[in-house]
């Protein structure tokens, strides 16, 4: 597995939930050296990380969307059988020829769920388009006029559209009234910042609890008797820590006993899960990105030694979304609470080792992986920390939903 990276970014539906993830890789050779045979070395590497670490590990229940070369169109090199976890992105620098064609045409025939990526419509790819189940377009190549030209010629096209690089709230808005039926891009991760808008009252609230259970002051007593004002949040903390997720040898019967039992830090960070995860009127993989980013940072404390600071890195990790739920400037959210300084400048500048572990979360995150900062974690180590993380991020959502169930 050395050398190998492995991401995902999720492409959502119309109603905000989460349709499919790209699959992104790379050998990380390739952030430092050339690879002499690009096509063929790529082309391997989905197929090993794919095997090695294991689709549903990676995507659950969604679809995969995974980049072609060319010898994978060709047939120059097999497919997974994964006809119903995969669909096949056929990148925009690949020349259509005679050979790409009938290589699609297989793959469609074989019940492989086509996509174009990054793609500019000329009228000599109609028989490309006919193909197709789905075509990407990039919102930053090309102007309003000629996405609203896109749209209206595609519509021809037994084809849906999934609009790419989607960053604002306004263009997603945009791109739902031309009819897109798949949204990809970083819109819900920032704030949806609207001149008079009020915020919610639930929003509020979770922001007032989390000021006062955050303020590094707070004692033993403070934290419980906080907690404890809200019976659900006491309820399903309780609860949490009782489930299998923890193994405790004896029931714990008292936040107070749990605040002993786990320390302060530890309990701190259970509550900033479950009232993060109580927030209903946003996309639940904003809550998904957080848990991620936060056992990411909370791992990479270990590996730097600072296990320690493991909880404050992970809520580092965790509040690394704050901005976006409360659809406020992260400067603003952080006036309202109770953070010491080294967690504000980690969360604005990236500043000091959180910041660096925050910052090496977000770009491995979102595939930027020539960003990430080799001093701090090796490469290698970075990508086995991700998968760690989306794997303890599923166990946490499911205790948390049976727990929600029972």
């Amino acid at each position: 597995m050395q050398g190998v990276f492995i991401g995902r970014q999720p492409i959502y539906d119309r109603e905000q939930n989460v349709f499919a993830y790209e699959l992104l890789f790379r050998n990380s050779e390739k952030n430092f050296a050339d690879i002499e045979n690009q096509d063929q070395a790529t082309s391997l590497l989905i197929i090993n990380a794919l095997t090695e670490f294991g689709l549903s590990n990676i995507i659950g229940d969604k679809l995969g969307f995974v980049n072609l070369t060319r010898n994978f169109i060709t047939g120059s090199l097999p497919l997974p059988a994964e006809q119903d976890r995969l669909v096949l992105e056929i990148l925009e620098d690949i020349e259509l020829d005679d050979s790409i064609l009938s290589g699609i045409q297989r793959l469609k025939k074989d019940n492989y769920t086509i996509a174009l990526d990054d793609f500019i419509f000329h009228p000599h790819l109609a028989p490309l388009v006919e193909i197709a189940d789905i075509i990407k377009i990039d919102l930053m190549a090309l102007d309003d006029e000629q996405l609203r030209q896109h749209v209206e010629d595609l519509s021809k096209y037994p084809v849906k559209l999934l609009a790419e690089k989607v960053e604002t709230q306004e263009e997603y808005q945009k791109c739902l009234d031309y009819g897109f039926e798949y949204f990809q891009g970083y819109f819900f991760c920032k704030p949806d910042v609207m001149s008079g808008k009020q915020t919610p009252a639930n929003r509020l609230a979770l922001l007032n609890l989390l000021s006062k259970i955050s303020n590094p002051d707070a004692d033993i007593e403070q934290i419980e008797s906080l907690i404890m004002q809200d019976v659900t949040l006491s309820f399903r903390l309780l609860r949490y820590i009782n489930s299998s997720h923890y193994s405790m040898d004896n029931e714990v019967s008292s936040i107070k006993h749990a605040i002993m039992l786990l320390g302060i830090e530890t309990v701190r960070s259970i509550t900033y899960l479950i009232v993060i995860s109580s927030i209903e009127d946003k996309p639940f993989e904003l809550f998904v990105t957080a848990l991620i980013r936060a056992h990411m940072c909370e791992l990479i404390a270990s590996e730097v030694g600072q296990t320690n600071k493991s909880a404050t890195f992970f809520m580092v990790g965790l509040f690394s979304v704050m901005d976006a739920i409360m659809d406020q400037p992260m400067t603003e959210v952080l006036e309202q609470l109770s953070l010491t300084n080294d967690i504000s400048n980690a969360l604005l500048n990236y500043q000091g080792t959180m910041g660096q572990a925050l910052q090496a979360s977000i770009s491995y995150e979102r595939g930027e992986w020539d960003e990430l900062d080799a001093s701090l974690v090796e490469a290698d180590k970075i990508s086995e920390i991700f998968l760690q993380a989306l794997t303890w991020c599923k166990n946490f959502i499911e205790t948390l939903d049976a727990l929600r169930a029972a």
